[in-house]
């Protein structure tokens, strides 16, 4: 295998996450144009040196990011690149109290229905990146930073599975900062070593998890919904 077509296995991000940037730069560099097929399953895995399972995942991901369709027999093919959009929040935009608790409601209603899509489109390798990051969230522990990035990938593992790119990318855009803003601003009520309260927030994702694992729209829903209002109550003013 040529030197540049080596994936960074000690990214710490993942092979798949690797394969998909690396064919993203070719999509967008235009080395595979808009309607060109892209190259197949096993050229892609003799090509990079990896299993069928980190290709099917990557090629997963291309198609909720809205860069490729894949058609049963065929193949995925490019597709044109979307616009960009000009919807972003900054953190510098949630100044306020109020601003926190206005994006815990805007996520009640984004997430509930992205868990509920997600319970009945996720596949099972998309099943296992959500337990990933449910694992990972359950071993940052002590670790702030680790626990909030865990947490933003189990809420975005669950828009990727949701099979709408519209959901990953809105959630992408926010980034982790949705996650570490209201963590910052239950500071004074709780610690990170809180363990009524880990425990407590790790039972709402447990649920949540468990819901989509079994295809339950309804519940996952009602989980999802129930995390995110637990949140938001416990960021009221005391």
């Amino acid at each position: 295998m040529p030197p540049d077509q080596r994936l960074d296995r000690d990214s710490g991000r993942g092979l798949a996450h690797e394969l998909v940037e690396r064919l993203k730069e070719r999509i967008l560099a235009g080395e595979i144009e808009p309607g060109q097929k892209l190259p197949t399953e096993s050229s892609l895995v003799e090509e990079f040196g990896v299993s069928r399972t980190v290709v099917r995942e990557a090629i997963s991901r291309l198609q909720a990011a809205g860069l490729v369709e894949t058609f049963q027999g065929r193949g995925s093919f490019v597709l044109a690149l979307p616009a960009s959009t000009a919807f972003a929040v900054e953190p510098s935009q949630i100044r306020t109290h109020r601003d926190v608790l206005d994006m815990i409601d805007f996520r009640i209603g984004v997430e509930s229905e992205s868990a509920g899509l997600a319970a009945e489109r996720r596949t099972d390798l998309q099943l296992k990146a959500i337990e990933r990051a449910l694992v990972d969230l359950g071993r940052s522990g002590e670790q702030p930073s680790s626990a909030v990035e865990a947490d933003f990938q189990f809420h975005l593992k669950i828009a990727l599975a949701s099979g709408n790119r519209f959901y990953s990318d809105l959630l992408a855009s926010f980034g982790p900062m949705v996650i570490m803003l209201p963590r910052t601003r239950l500071e004074h009520a709780y610690t990170v070593s809180d363990a009524t309260h880990l425990t407590r927030v790790t039972l709402e994702h447990e649920n949540i998890y468990r819901a989509i694992a079994d295809r339950d729209a309804a519940a996952a829903r009602a989980a999802m919904r129930l995390h995110l209002s637990n949140s938001r109550a416990r960021l009221r003013a005391p």
